[in-house]
C-alpha cells in the first residue's frame, strides 16, 4: 500500500492534509510532538478512511529528528510515495527583542530539519514509478515583513529551495510543490503570539484548514511547482511582486505591527 508521511500532523493545515490524503486512499504516517492530539488525529482519519495511520511521537525541531524519522520510516518497510514538510511555526515581534535560541529553534525547524529529512528520504521517494514532495512555506515568503523578520525569511527559504529542487527533479519521478498560505484557522497566530485583537483581525481574513488541504492536495498531484490558495492572498503575493519591495515591506510591517502592539 502507498504511504504518505505527514510532518507537523496532528492539527492544522497537517491534519487535514492527512486526511485529505487517506480519502484518496493513501495509508498515513503521521509525526508530531503532542502525543495525545497525533493519538486522536489518527483514530479519526482510520474512522473516516479505509486506510491505515500510523504515527511517531517526535519534537521535529530537535538536532536528530530527521534521522530518526528515517530510520523509523525504514524500519516500517513502506512503499513511501509522498512526503509532505508540513511542520513549522512563526514568531512575532521586534527582532532585538526575541530570544536568540527561540530564533535558532524556528530555524531549525521550518529550514535545516526540512532541507535534512527532504535529503534523507528522497532516495526512498525516487524508487517510485511516481513520488511526490509537498513543501509548506507562506505568503510571507513572497515579501521582506517586519515584526515577522526571520519567520518571513525561513518561509522565503523553503519556497526557494521547492523552486530550485522541482527543476533539479523534472527528469525523475519526483515531483516538488511548494504551497504557500495565508492566514489560515489553526494554531499558528496564538503560538507567533499575536494579541486577542490581532486575532480578530486574522479571523476577517483566514481560510479553513481543510480548503488549504484540498488545494495542497489537487496542487501536489498535478505537480504544479508552486500555488498560493485563495484570490485574496494571490493578489497580496501578485502586489508584492509588482509594487516596490521598500513600499511592500513598510505596509507589512504595519500591518504586523498593529496586530502585535
Amino acid at each position: 500500500m502507498a504511504h504518505a508521511l505527514i510532518t507537523g500532523a496532528s492539527k492544522g493545515i497537517g491534519k487535514a492534509i492527512a486526511l485529505e490524503l487517506a480519502l484518496k486512499g493513501y495509508d498515513v504516517l503521521l509525526v508530531a510532538r503532542n502525543e495525545s492530539a497525533l493519538s486522536e488525529t489518527c483514530q479519526e482519519i482510520m474512522d473516516k478512511a479505509s486506510v491505515d495511520a500510523q504515527s511517531l511521537v517526535l519534537d521535529l525541531s530537535s538536532d536528530d529528528a530527521a534521522l530518526r524519522l528515517r530510520e523509523w520510516v525504514h524500519s516500517l518497510h513502506v512503499d513511501l510515495r509522498i512526503l509532505v514538510n508540513n511542520a513549522g511555526y512563526g514568531l512575532s515581534g521586534r527582532f532585538e527583542e526575541q530570544k536568540l535560541e527561540t530564533i535558532q529553534n524556528m530555524m531549525q525547524l521550518n529550514m535545516t530539519n526540512l532541507v535534512s529529512l527532504t535529503h534523507l528520504l528522497l532516495p526512498l521517494l525516487k524508487r517510485c514509478p511516481q513520488a511526490y514532495i509537498l513543501n509548506v512555506a507562506s505568503t510571507s515568503a513572497y515579501q521582506s515583513t517586519p515584526n515577522l523578520a526571520v519567520y518571513a525569511a525561513s518561509k522565503a527559504f523553503v519556497l526557494s529551495f521547492s523552486r530550485a529542487l522541482n527543476n533539479e527533479l523534472k527528469k525523475s519521478s519526483v515531483s516538488v510543490t511548494c504551497i504557500s498560505p495565508g492566514p489560515t484557522n489553526t494554531a499558528f497566530v496564538e503560538r507567533a503570539q499575536l494579541t486577542e485583537k490581532g486575532l480578530e483581525r486574522m479571523k476577517k481574513v483566514h481560510m479553513e484548514a481543510s480548503d488549504v488541504a484540498k488545494i495542497a492536495v489537487r496542487a501536489l498531484f498535478s505537480k504544479k511547482a508552486e500555488i498560493v490558495p485563495g484570490l485574496t492572498n494571490k493578489s497580496a503575493s501578485f502586489m508584492a511582486w509588482l509594487f516596490p519591495k521598500s513600499l511592500v515591506e513598510n505596509i507589512a510591517g504595519r500591518i504586523i505591527g498593529n496586530v502585535i502592539e
